[in-house]
């Protein structure tokens, strides 16, 4: 609150570095509150749900690093401000937000006060900066919003220089402007809403006007999902471009960047809903493509690409129309096969990939295909880490915008800490509505289990039901692997180096288990060759199936598809089986096994259904 010695709100002719702090902070406060009406809204440019989430991704990563302390001038504090945002813009309204705090940065560049009018003017500048942003700029969007605000504000610049009734007569442009959006875009209009991002560029408004006549902060509250409010864009499929369904996003590190040669190129691959913010060190890229990995190699030309992001909005748009109570999500550790994740509606955050300074999105900016090729050819070994519990974040607040619950699979916490990096997020999102579970398992094990847990949500159980049934089910699923290439563990350091020629003298195939404890051990051993691995370890995996059992089993290869046909032709044989097919497995085993590995789930059919049989 400002001191008595202070101006009163009313009378502010010179804004402080103090005062416009916590007056952002207020604004920001509002948007991060009001995320889940804004994720509902949303449906511009594509009915994805998440203009919310990404907004309060964006302001937040702004409190916590650009707010986070006094400045000692309203220009340093800016350029903090819109530094903070570039490295933290999410989705296409969080990247033009981005830009425009980047233009009222560098008009305020040096200034230690600042009077109303030269504030009007920066905004001004922002937000012709935010405009220039966009390859492709739309009346009706978040931009007409800040250039109604902007211009207002200069108009009255003149003859009003105390802030409070300057910003006043502004912010009700804004308003006007924000009511005129369907009108501007017939897909507002179809839906009966305003455009998500000019409404969060509202809500941010009217939380530093509360800051302005009053001197308080808006509040952070929790917000609860609104069950009884449809999705905006629950019929509007057909407006998911699905030859642009990636939101693709990275920041570009380098010298003397360039954002109009970077528009051009995204241009050269077809890219939509460009918009590039920043400076001439570092930008802020956001599109819509077909192939995030083109993207972002080609990008790579420009400089160093990283903190990249890929949603699938077509899966968004798709778990945004759902009406099931529980939303889940799993990490790409787990391996299920693509047309199955989709039919279920299971989110997947992606695991990191590394090849020397290349970084690489698990199964989105990496298949699986490249990964094993890169794996085969190149002289670097891979790297994998845990998605940044921000991934996780902003995902689960996606999903409790549209359900009342998230249950999260995650890989086993023996093997990663994947898990951890969700628990985290999930204790600052909503703990009690956020349920993280502990698969015990990795690749198609933990697909299983994430299965099972979309199956029971389907079947309308709760999140804390979903979570007993997972734990039961852990156990009763086996997942094996066996290796015919050691040489890509020994390289992991999974296998001891002296171990290598002995294994190949000796003519064995190594069998590996995920074990109660949830790590991964060797468990036995084939003998008889490479060749004959797939037979043999079908035969090997039969004597531990119960032939009066009926079991699901899912199977996984690695650049091996033929031999996992042959094993899934040897296993299914004479033995009652709900096949879950073939899938080719990610870098969480695929790193370690290299290529010719298999890897095979089993869990018994009453598991599956019920989460609770006998031991197998």
């Amino acid at each position: 609150m400002l001191t008595a010695t202070r101006a009163t709100p009313q009378d502010i002719t010179h804004v402080t570095a103090a005062q416009m702090r916590r007056a952002l902070i207020s604004g920001m406060r509002r948007v991060v509150n009001r995320r889940e009406w804004l994720d509902r809204i949303n449906v511009f440019p594509v009915p994805d749900g998440d203009t919310g989430s990404n907004l309060a991704f964006t302001l937040n990563t702004v409190m916590s690093a650009g707010l986070c302390r006094r400045c000692h001038s309203v220009g340093a504090l800016m350029r903090s401000v819109a530094d903070a945002a570039v490295d933290g813009a999410r989705g296409n309204s969080g990247a033009i937000l981005a830009q425009f705090f980047s233009g009222v940065s560098q008009a305020l560049a040096g200034v230690d006060t600042v009077t109303p009018p030269l504030l009007a003017r920066a905004t001004q500048v922002g937000a012709s900066a935010a405009c220039g942003a966009l390859s492709d700029p739309r009346e009706g969007t978040i931009i007409s919003v800040i250039r109604a605000f902007a211009d207002a504000w200069v108009a009255c610049a003149g003859s009003v220089d105390n802030l409070r009734a300057g910003f006043s007569q502004a912010l009700e442009q804004a308003r006007r402007a924000l009511a005129r959006t369907p009108e501007q875009l017939p897909v507002l209009k179809q839906a009966g809403v305003v455009d998500a991002g000019a409404q969060g560029f509202i809500d941010m408004l009217e939380g530093i006007a509360e800051y302005v006549d009053s001197g308080r902060l808006s509040q952070l509250a929790v917000s609860h999902a609104l069950a009884d409010i449809p999705f905006a864009g629950e019929d509007l499929h057909d407006t998911v471009d699905t030859a642009h369904r990636w939101c693709s996003e990275c920041l570009v590190s380098g010298a003397d960047l360039q954002a109009q040669q970077i528009r051009d190129a995204l241009d050269a691959l077809d890219a939509i809903s460009v918009v590039v913010a920043g400076g001439a060190e570092k930008l802020r890229v956001h599109a819509h493509v077909g192939a995030p990995a083109r993207m972002f190699e080609r990008l790579r030309e420009f400089g160093k690409v990283s903190a990249i992001k890929a949603d699938d909005m077509l899966a968004q748009q798709t778990e945004a129309s759902q009406r099931q109570a529980v939303a889940v999500v799993t990490d790409s550790g787990a391996d299920i096969p693509e047309a199955l994740q989709q039919r279920l509606g299971i989110h997947m955050v992606p695991v990191r990939v590394s090849f020397g300074d290349e970084d690489f999105l698990d199964k989105v900016s990496l298949s699986a295909a490249e990964f094993h090729r890169r794996l085969r050819e190149g002289s670097v070994f891979p790297k994998t880490s845990q998605p940044p519990s921000g991934d996780f974040r902003r995902q689960f607040e996606i999903s409790l915008s549209h359900h009342a619950q998230v249950v999260c699979v995650g890989l086993s916490r023996a093997l990663s800490g994947t898990l951890q990096a969700a628990e985290s997020a999930a204790a600052r999102v909503d703990s009690e509505r956020v349920h993280v579970v502990d698969s015990g398992h990795a690749s198609c094990g933990q697909a299983l289990l994430a299965v099972l847990a979309a199956e029971l949500a389907r079947a309308g159980a709760d999140a804390p039901k979903i979570r007993e049934q997972i734990a039961l089910a852990r156990g009763q699923v086996q997942t094996w692997a066996i290796t015919r290439d050691v040489s890509f563990a020994v390289r992991g350091g999974r296998i001891p180096a002296w171990a290598k020629p002995l294994i190949a003298g000796l003519g064995l195939v190594p069998v590996a288990r995920v074990k109660s404890n949830g790590r991964l051990g060797v468990a036995g051993a084939l003998f008889g060759g490479v060749q004959a691995a797939p037979l043999r370890f079908a035969r090997y995996l039969r004597r531990r199936m119960a032939s009066n059992q009926r079991w699901r089993v899912l199977i996984g290869h690695v650049g091996c598809e033929g031999d996992a046909e042959l094993l899934r032709q040897a296993l299914l044989d004479g033995l009652q089986v709900e096949d879950l097919g073939i899938v080719e497995v990610g870098p969480a085993i695929g790193a370690h096994a290299g290529t010719g590995a298999l890897v095979v789930a089993i869990q018994s059919v009453e598991v599956a259904s019920a989460g609770n049989a006998p031991d197998a």
